[in-house]
Parts: structure tokens; C-alpha cells; sequence
């Protein structure tokens, strides 16, 4: 499968300074799809949500995080697709880099494609959101349930919503993103990995 999904990415970044893989287009599985959600403290606060779509992941910034309340619509906005690699990545970019600043992994997991078809067969993600819909089911250590990714613009200003759909794991009464900080990987917070960073430097 060719790369050209990744030159974007690429072109933005040098990999002998950020630490980010370079990484590569892989064939997924369709048994076993990946999402990953990294809490970023670049120029502002926000979190990446990323889902694996044809070998790479698909990605948007989300300034408020993901809610599990079904009244909630969070913003999301497209960002360039990374690659499968960087469902790994957790440290610090430098502050004159493309996206400079601390990276964790806050949630990652499975996800199932939802959507279907007249005839009850799944319909391909990169279909669904070339439609500009799609519905996930998410399995991860802090979420779980029912997604939908919906497109409110197209163009220059695309924009989307990423919204908890009315389920059995849909709990208003929760805020993951305030009461579980930590990292899944590591059990660190922002400021741990900025330290850890720079006793890394100092060795």
C-alpha cells in the first residue's frame, strides 16, 4: 500500500529532533481496528482522537476531550493521518517543532465499525467518512460504547462532531477527562513526562 497518505505528516515534521515515528503505511486487520486518544498540551490543551482507517489513523483535535454524555457534541477538527506507529507515542515535542509540546497516551483501545448497510453488511470506514457519518463502537480502559463522527463542513473550514450515542455505557453523571488524568500506559501526568524529558537530557 502506498505511503502518500503519510506525506503530509511527513513533510511537517524532523524526526531526528521530535522522537515521533516516522512510520509506515500498513494493511490493518479488519478483526482488530485501533483507536488512541492523546491528551496534547501543544499551543492550547486538547486531545487527539485517532481511529484506524486502511493502514494509518485517521485524526482529529478535540479541544474538550471525549464525553460520555449523549447531550454533549464535542468539536472535532480533521488533522493530518498518522501513522499506525504513533498509537505509541508518549513524550515531548519540542516547542519549535510542528505540534511542539507534551504528549499523552490518555485512552487507546479496539474499535468496531457500526455502520451497515440496506443489506446488513458493513460499510467501509473510509466510505462512512467520505459520507461524512460514521459509528464506532469503542473498547477502551476509560471508554466505552457508541460514537458518531459527523461532518458539519466541508471545505477549507471542515469540521466535525464527535458525539456519545445513547447506550448502556453512556453515563452523564461522568468527566473522564477532569477525573482521570493519567496516563493508560505509563501512569504519568503532563507534568511527569515534561521531567522525566528533561532528566532524559541531563543523562
Amino acid at each position: 500500500m502506498s505511503d502518500s497518505k503519510l506525506d503530509k505528516y511527513r513533510n511537517t515534521r524532523d524526526f531526528d529532533t521530535t522522537g515521533e515515528p516516522s512510520g509506515k503505511t500498513m494493511d490493518g486487520s479488519d478483526q482488530t481496528l485501533l483507536f488512541v486518544i492523546q491528551k496534547h498540551d501543544a499551543t492550547s490543551l486538547h486531545y487527539d482522537f485517532r481511529i484506524e482507517v486502511d493502514g494509518v489513523l485517521k485524526s482529529w483535535a478535540v479541544p474538550k476531550g471525549v464525553s460520555t454524555d449523549p447531550r454533549e457534541k464535542r468539536l472535532a477538527m480533521p488533522t493530518e493521518d498518522h501513522p499506525l506507529e504513533y498509537g505509541d507515542f508518549e513524550g515531548v515535542i519540542p516547542k519549535d517543532e510542528y505540534g511542539g509540546g507534551t504528549v499523552l497516551l490518555w485512552d487507546r483501545g479496539t474499535y468496531k465499525n457500526l455502520k451497515e448497510d440496506d443489506d446488513g453488511q458493513p460499510i467501509p470506514m473510509a466510505q462512512c467518512l467520505e459520507g461524512g457519518h460514521a459509528t464506532i463502537f469503542l473498547k477502551g480502559e476509560k471508554i466505552e460504547g457508541g460514537y458518531a463522527l459527523i461532518r458539519t463542513d466541508t471545505g477549507k473550514n471542515e469540521r466535525w462532531l464527535l458525539v456519545k450515542m445513547d447506550d448502556e455505557k453512556a453515563d452523564a453523571r461522568r468527566n473522564p477527562v477532569s477525573t482521570e488524568p493519567l496516563s493508560v500506559v505509563s501512569g504519568r501526568d503532563l507534568q511527569n513526562i515534561v521531567e522525566d524529558g528533561e532528566n532524559d537530557e541531563a543523562d
